[in-house]
């Protein structure tokens, strides 16, 4: 989650294109403030993407982390960091899902032993909440990639179609296109899921 300004610190002043050469250049309060605007939309997105707050801390980390070695690679295409940070973010994202599915495949293999699970209220209402989230994932990843892009982009990330079509590199109707095609296939999705979601717990 993004820090709070020190009130030692000026505010460091610019749009995040100039913001971004200035950190390349070596000026760290620069990369500074574009932490502080975007850390924590960063992060809402990989717990959006993952279901996962401690996922979520870690991918939020790693996207900054990988910002800060590619300061001198990158130039933004517009004056946000964020469809660029949101990017790097979906990319960890599924290298971390297939590292979590391989792990998965090895546990099927070992022998269960029981779980006593936490009935405490709060436990319990986010549990929920991450269960719920991880339905809608679910349904997700069953959309194909072109689609599922635009729904992690928009819907996910919140980012305006516009954004989202520089990120992806097609034509701003052509987003609202997919994300329509999504919206109809996921309300399908999360009728055949939810109905079987209940018999997993």
């Amino acid at each position: 989650m993004p820090a709070e300004h020190d009130a030692d610190v000026p505010d460091v002043p610019g749009g995040d294109q100039e913001l971004w050469a200035r950190a390349a250049a070596g000026e760290v309060a620069a990369f500074g403030e574009l932490f502080d605007r975007h850390a924590s939309a960063v992060w809402n997105y990989a717990y959006r993407l993952t279901g996962s707050w401690a996922t979520a801390e870690d991918l939020a980390s790693l996207t900054f982390l990988t910002a800060w070695r590619r300061l001198g690679e990158v130039t933004l295409v517009n004056d946000s960091a964020r469809p660029w940070l949101y990017t790097v973010t979906a990319n960890l994202a599924r290298r971390e899902q297939r590292r979590l599915g391989r792990f998965a495949a090895v546990l099927t293999r070992l022998p269960r032993n029981p779980v006593v699970r936490d009935h405490a209220e709060e436990v319990a209402g986010q549990i929920d909440a991450d269960r719920q989230l991880k339905v809608v994932l679910s349904a997700v990843a069953k959309l194909p990639r072109a689609e599922r892009r635009a729904v992690e982009l928009c819907l996910l990330g919140g980012l305006s179609t516009a954004e989202a079509s520089a990120v992806l590199g097609i034509a701003e109707p052509s987003v609202r296109a997919r994300i329509s095609r999504a919206r109809t296939r996921l309300r399908e999705l999360l009728r055949d899921i939810g109905a079987r979601v209940g018999e997993e717990f």
